[in-house]
């Protein structure tokens, strides 16, 4: 690693994804849920499916990859709830769901090791990419604790977890 921001980050991009700290990752969240489970939704229709979930956490991913990357961005959405969506279902559907999110995850985790130690002095316009990464880092985390609360009024969460 190249510095200490990039190391703080790289941390705690780890946590939202796959090492257990203060609260379980997305990986665990995720982990054994399938189709059916990824797209039930409490009663009331007041929460969002997992399944949507983790199709909003991917596009917000690809956003970031993308402008971190100086691609050319995704199309603009009318508003935050198109990012909801889920178009296709299934099991197979559901498995290429989350190895999406896995993927631009661990793209977007080899562009936060090669930032510099400037990531958060920023002379453009907007937030510095260390402020991005970090506010991303933070959005997995509300996301993940809405997805394990779906699961457990699902009965689909462990009553008990090991931190072992």
């Amino acid at each position: 690693m190249h510095n200490k921001i990039s190391e703080v980050l790289l941390q705690n991009w780890d946590y939202s994804m796959d090492v257990e700290d203060w609260s379980p990752p997305l990986s665990d969240a995720l982990a054994g849920v399938d189709h059916l489970q990824a797209s039930w939704k409490p009663q009331g229709g007041a929460a969002n499916s997992i399944w949507e979930t983790v199709n909003h956490l991917t596009y917000y991913k690809e956003r970031l990859l993308k402008k971190l990357k100086g691609l050319p961005q995704l199309p603009d959405v009318d508003s935050n709830d198109d990012t909801f969506i889920v178009t296709v279902t299934g099991e197979e559907e559901w498995e290429k769901a989350v190895a999406a999110l896995k993927t631009v995850h661990a793209s977007l985790r080899e562009v936060i090791e090669a930032l510099e130690e400037g990531a958060y002095d920023w002379g453009g316009s907007g937030h510095a990419p260390g402020e991005e990464v970090m506010s991303l880092i933070l959005h997995d985390a509300y996301h993940t604790g809405q997805i394990v609360l779906i699961r457990k009024l699902q009965g689909s969460w462990p009553s008990r977890r090991s931190f072992d």
